[in-house]
């Protein structure tokens, strides 16, 4: 008998300046004043990212060439404390309605007036065999990081 080790869930913890209702709001409406251009999925250019402020909404990317590229869908909206939305892009970085891994970011104010931002990414065994999901998540990652860095630079900016 083989024992499969299923991935651990992406965890990322930051603190930004501002209140939680401040952070919620740029994370969600501010999401393309931090979103890498960079980092999309679809052939032409990222335009601009969306989040759609409502649970069934949609989180997308619009491209220079006027097509759209879906990532996912917005599961809770809970202003200013929780945001957890569907990630539906598979390991080879193409949407996939079938697929559902989930972001979870949670806002919580500190004595400080500062906002502890703790996100997690989890249900990454869903991206295949046990290889591949461990190769997913550490590819995705350094990813996270970076782009939360991006968030966190425009909160405290």
């Amino acid at each position: 008998m083989s024992l499969t080790i299923q991935p651990a869930p992406i965890r990322k913890v930051l603190n930004v300046r501002a209140t939680p209702q401040r952070a919620f709001e740029i994370f969600t409406v501010g999401f393309d004043r931090w979103w890498p251009k960079t980092h999309h999925i679809g052939t032409s250019p990222l335009k601009k990212a969306v989040i759609e402020p409502n649970v069934g909404g949609r989180w997308y990317g619009l491209h220079e060439d006027g097509s759209e590229s879906l990532w996912g869908d917005v599961l809770a909206w809970e202003p200013p404390a929780r945001l957890v939305l569907a990630w539906r892009i598979n390991g080879e970085w193409r949407y996939d309605p079938a697929l559902l891994t989930t972001v979870e970011v949670r806002f919580m104010g500190l004595d400080s007036g500062e906002t502890r931002v703790e996100f997690e990414h989890r249900d990454l065994d869903r991206f295949g065999d046990s290889d591949t999901a461990n190769k997913t998540r550490e590819s995705m990652g350094g990813g996270w990081g970076k782009i939360l860095d991006s968030f966190q630079s425009v909160v405290n900016g």
